[in-house]
């Protein structure tokens, strides 16, 4: 399938030819097969002594996907190499990405020791899936060239990155970040203020806290609760944010016509939503719901049932996508 990422400057490394990666769990070695992929050079450091062994392991289960969707080239193999140093994994990189646990104490210590080793040019991009930059970046000397850099799950298939950069990033990082992950294939959206869990994230509690309201209030079981959001609008979510799609609910005069019919119904709509709390008890009532759906199935065959048909709707939204001309060209 050809897209613009075979463009040569894209495929062949281009701007940032030098990348480090900071921890090998499946954020960074998604980053790391990504960037391996563009014809990038891939340095990579972890503290665990299987680091290597697990990027190469996880290289070879995602190139098939990469290939096919086109992110890859069939004879690609990855320029990558394991560092036992940080100061060696940062003495070249032009940029970071940064994947270690979700802790502010562990990530401010690793900066710690990073700021010194890299190159007054280098970009930092944290895969914080909920810090605050501004906590981030307390303790750097030049703060200015740390951004918040937030994939989600899977990151070497959902195109979505959410990036923020705040008063204290330098002009240049914002633009040159986002060059970087669109030139292997992602969606980037750009925060405008600082928020707890970012954008995605939100909007993603605020569904599942509602279905858990559903559940724990008997009004639904685990399995059709789940089956409202695939089956329903989570296959219109796809295709087109809310919003467009209310407008087109509104029919000729738009989202302004929706909002003038629907506002009374979705005040009462929001007036009932639940505040339910992960008690032992509602935890204990979503697992036996869910093991009711998976019926013995195991995590190896769910995560591949998951990969493969996310694969199939990449695959034909960029089609559909390409010939109603709204595919985003690459920078």
């Amino acid at each position: 399938m050809e897209t613009a990422l075979a463009r040569d400057d894209i495929r062949h490394g281009g701007q940032l030819p030098n990348i480090a990666i900071i921890g090998t769990g499946l954020i960074g070695c998604s980053w790391a097969a990504m960037m391996a992929a563009t014809g990038r050079k891939v340095a990579i450091f972890d503290t665990r002594p299987e680091a290597g062994e697990a990027f190469q392991d996880f290289w070879t289960s995602v190139k098939p996907a990469l290939v096919e969707l086109g992110l890859a080239d069939p004879d690609c193999q990855p320029d990558y190499r394991i560092c036992t140093s940080l100061s060696d994994a940062l003495r070249d990189a032009d940029f970071v990405f940064e994947c270690i646990p979700e802790r502010l104490d562990m990530k401010r210590a690793l900066y710690g020791e990073m700021e010194p080793l890299l190159k007054p040019t280098a970009i930092v991009a944290t895969s914080s899936s909920g810090l605050k930059l501004s906590d981030l970046q307390a303790g750097w000397s030049n703060p200015g060239r740390v951004i918040i850099g937030h994939p989600f799950n899977p990151p070497h298939l959902v195109p979505l990155v959410e990036l923020y950069a705040n008063d204290q990033t330098d002009a240049d990082v914002l633009p040159t970040a986002r060059r970087l992950y669109e030139s292997c294939g992602k969606v980037v959206i750009i925060l405008k203020r600082e928020v707890m869990g970012h954008v995605a994230n939100r909007l993603q509690a605020a569904i599942w806290r509602e279905a858990i309201h559903l559940v724990e209030s008997d009004v639904a079981s685990v399995e059709d609760v789940n089956a409202a959001v695939w089956a329903g609008p989570g296959l219109r979510w796809a295709i087109m944010g809310p919003h467009m799609l209310l407008h087109l609910g509104g029919g000729a005069g738009g989202l302004r016509a929706y909002c003038e019919q629907f506002t009374q119904s979705y005040t009462e709509w929001w007036d009932d939503l639940g505040k339910p709390q992960l008690t032992p008890e509602t935890i204990d009532r979503l697992v036996s719901g869910l093991s009711e759906e998976i019926d013995g199935r195991d995590y190896a065959t769910l995560r591949q049932q998951r990969d493969s048909q996310l694969i199939a709707v990449l695959k034909a939204l960029s089609e559909t996508r390409r010939s109603f001309g709204t595919v985003p060209e690459l920078a």
